[in-house]
Parts: structure tokens; C-alpha cells; sequence
């Protein structure tokens, strides 16, 4: 076996210089923006979403049932199967705590063990956007329902058995990134005793916010 292949997996931070940032388009939710950056011994322009970050949470039941709801997204023409999940968009809110807000209000529900299960970046060469998975476990429901209104007014939820989500996931009946992220991250996890999840304060460098240019 090659030696490099012994070396451990892991993506490799790297800030390159940013020579001019700017907002091209400023959004409802989110914004477009445009950095020149130096990179290879070249100035390279890319555009990209500037995205605040978001959670999301995989509820598991004592049966080893997931939470899962139903919600129509616009941009795809589809209502689709989802886990909760939010933006990152309150002022000195923790993830952890963005997650049990999230919990609560598209699902009307709360848990008592908290973990991490997966870090994901969406889609690096478009936006930065990045997204923390919780494992929630202990969960029972909320004293009071919560009012949602848009797209979530008619949401729709259902428990699902771990392993039918995985195979919706592999038969391609069910896309949405999150969701198939935390399924398959989930199922390998439990496999393993859940020896890989980690704290739910655990540290998160691959959340880039801040000054662009920095």
C-alpha cells in the first residue's frame, strides 16, 4: 500500500488571500458575493453564496425510528422528505441551542441527549455553506404546539424506521443532502456502538463566518 494512503483523511484548511470582496446581490435569506483571490501564483474571480450556516437535527425514538417531515421546497418543484433543520441566523445562538429551537418548532419536539452526528459543506464550489447534524435521543414532545405559517403550514411528519430510511436513500427515492447525510451517517453509527458521535459542544472550523478578507 502506498505510504500516502496510510496518512489519516481529512480536508485540509486553507485560507488563500482575498485581494477584493463584494456584494453583488443582496438576498431575502442570503447573498451573492464576489471575491478576487490569489491563488497558484494567479488572481482568480469566483462568486458564490454567502450563506449563514445551518443545523440540523435526526430525532431517533426508542424504537430506532427517525423524525422525519415533509415540506414543499420551491427552488426544486417538490415537496420532500426532510429532517429539521434551520439557519443559522440568531444573533449569539449556539448550534446546539439552534438545534433544539428547530427541534421545537417544526417538529414539537425536545430531547435530552444531544450529540453530533455529521458535519457537512453542501456544495464548497458554489456557497459556504455549512451544515451541523445533531443526533437527538430522549426526545418526548413539547408542552405547546407551535404555530408555523409559508411553507411549513402544511408540514407533515413521520416516524420511520432507520433502516427504511436507508433504503429510501440508496433507491434514490428521497435526495434531500441533510437527510441522506445523517440517514447514512446514523446507520454506520449505530453499527458502531455510537463511538463516533461527538459532544454536541464539539468544535466546528468548518464554519467559515466572518471577514471575507481575513
Amino acid at each position: 500500500m502506498p505510504e500516502a494512503a496510510l496518512e489519516l483523511l481529512a480536508d485540509e484548511p486553507h485560507r488563500a488571500p482575498v485581494v477584493e470582496s463584494e456584494r453583488v446581490f443582496a438576498g431575502r435569506v442570503w447573498d451573492v458575493r464576489r471575491d478576487t483571490v490569489e491563488y497558484g501564483g494567479e488572481r482568480i474571480v469566483r462568486d458564490y453564496v454567502d450563506h449563514p450556516g445551518a443545523v440540523g437535527v435526526l430525532a431517533l425514538d426508542d424504537r430506532g425510528r427517525a423524525l422525519l417531515i415533509k415540506q414543499y421546497r420551491h427552488p426544486v418543484r417538490t415537496r420532500d422528505w426532510e429532517i429539521p433543520a434551520g439557519l443559522l441566523d440568531v444573533d449569539g445562538e449556539s448550534p446546539l441551542d439552534a438545534a433544539k429551537r428547530e427541534l421545537a418548532e417544526e417538529a414539537d419536539l425536545e430531547a435530552d441527549d444531544w450529540s453530533v452526528l455529521v458535519d457537512l459543506l453542501t456544495s464548497p464550489g458554489g456557497n459556504d455553506e455549512a451544515i451541523r447534524v445533531f443526533l437527538a435521543r430522549d426526545v418526548r414532545p413539547t408542552d405547546v404546539a407551535f404555530a408555523r405559517t409559508d411553507e411549513e403550514a402544511d408540514l407533515e411528519a413521520r416516524w420511520v424506521d432507520l433502516d427504511d430510511c436507508v433504503d429510501a436513500v440508496l433507491a434514490r427515492r428521497v435526495q434531500n443532502a441533510p437527510l441522506v447525510a445523517a440517514v447514512l451517517a446514523a446507520q454506520v453509527a449505530r453499527g458502531r456502538g455510537w463511538s463516533t458521535l461527538g459532544a454536541a459542544d464539539a468544535p466546528w472550523p468548518a464554519r467559515p463566518k466572518g471577514d471575507p478578507s481575513a
